[in-house]
């Protein structure tokens, strides 16, 4: 038996589902939504698992969504945050180039920034990165004031209760089992209750692959998870680090490498690495989930993606398992950093989309499919764009609302 029927279902109740449900309340009054989480309670993973980094948009091709959605996303959260009181901290960040070798990826990143629309900034001589993080050391180094830190969690909760308030409906506790469609309507099965919707928007970050082949959606895109591993500096040690201080990334990745972020709540955090998670929810300690490696390594564009990247590969996971290896990372910018030093952080897993290929996919992707919209890849800068996110898929959903 089929329940109430409702204009719109979103699938997913992270940070960009959560916004997303947000736009859509916010662009049409009175509009029936329902969002689906599968856990019992929204935000379980990306967006409470990461390093709670407000990006400035530095990294990426100008033009592409990614840096659009950043530097539309990064003020919207502090807007946010100015009327609702959430932690967030304009802090800056240092970019900071370690050889002579990476001066010219340093001289694109500064490019990138000014392109993108980044104000104040700053490029460092040697002497000059000390004026900033007096522990940190480097050839050259970019500063970038735009930069800083927020309470994600605490954004998605306060998402959460405002499109409640707006009506909305949210159910936890439902994960989507099946999608089917009529001639007017998708039907959802999920956690035994069945729905029916004028349009379906799948946020499901980490098994939005899945919602969107449940749904139809043949799509070449495979989401690969990758996690990504923290540790704490011990509060002697903490002082070492101002702000955020990071290295220049390689840029055949989508990863940034290992770097400092002073959190919100005055902590450091030292990470994250980058290695295969052994499951879409296989974070630090836990057991892996067979049937989701099987799935991965079966796929052919991740075999494509482990031939041509397994020495880097080897080295993440070599790096993952020694503490020392790990420090020995960190002292690349803070030379100050022991072994010791480094406590136990946290882990996160992030939803990596992968082409058939091997290629890592860079920049966001959405693919629409009659009356579903599916978001496939947002991995970071996902949180700090995810208002601008929910916006963009938002206007791309009223077509498919039917009066």
């Amino acid at each position: 038996m089929v329940g109430r029927r409702y204009d719109v279902c979103v699938v997913g109740g992270g940070l960009v589902g959560l916004a997303t449900a947000r736009a859509l309340v916010s662009m049409l009054p009175g509009i029936s939504l329902l969002l689906l989480e599968k856990e019992d309670a929204v935000a379980c993973h990306q967006s409470s698992h990461n390093s709670g980094v407000v990006h400035s948009g530095l990294y990426y091709r100008p033009g592409s969504l990614k840096a659009r959605l950043c530097v539309e996303g990064r003020e919207a959260v502090h807007e946010l945050a100015g009327r609702t009181g959430i932690a967030v901290v304009r802090s800056g960040k240092l970019v900071i180039a370690g050889r002579d070798s990476e001066v010219d990826a340093l001289d694109e990143l500064e490019r990138r920034g000014k392109a993108n629309g980044l104000s104040g900034l700053r490029r460092l001589r040697p002497g000059e990165i000390q004026e900033f993080e007096p522990a940190a050391v480097g050839v050259a180094a970019l500063h970038v004031p735009e930069a800083g830190v927020a309470d994600f969690p605490a954004m998605a909760g306060h998402l959460a209760a405002e499109i409640e308030q707006e009506g909305a409906e949210i159910r936890t506790g439902h994960p989507v089992t099946a999608i089917d469609h009529t001639s007017d309507a998708v039907m959802v099965t999920a956690g035994g209750d069945h729905f029916a919707a004028g349009a379906l928007i799948n946020c499901a970050g980490l098994h939005s692959d899945r919602v969107a082949a449940l749904a139809g959606v043949r799509s070449p895109v495979r989401i690969v998870p990758f996690r990504g591993e923290y540790y704490q500096l011990a509060k002697d040690a903490a002082p070492l680090v101002r702000t955020l201080v990071y290295p220049v990334p390689d840029p055949r990745f989508p990863f940034l490498g290992v770097h400092f972020t002073r959190r919100i709540d005055g902590s450091v955090e030292v990470g994250p690495n980058a290695v295969l998670a052994l499951g879409r929810e296989h974070y630090r300690g836990m057991q892996p989930n067979w049937s989701d490696l099987r799935e991965t390594i079966s796929h052919g564009g991740f075999l494509r993606l482990a031939r041509r990247h397994w020495r880097s590969g080897s080295r993440e996971m070599l790096n993952s398992r020694s503490r020392r290896l790990y420090a020995r990372l960190a002292r690349r910018l803070v030379p100050g950093v022991e072994m010791a030093d480094l406590l136990p952080g946290g882990s996160g897993v992030r939803a990596q989309a992968v082409g058939p290929d091997g290629s890592l996919l860079d920049d966001f992707v959405f693919e629409e499919a009659g009356s579903t919209i599916h978001v496939l890849n947002a991995p970071s800068p996902g949180a700090t764009a995810s208002l601008a996110i929910g916006r963009y898929v938002a206007r791309r959903t009223l077509p498919l609302i039917r009066p």
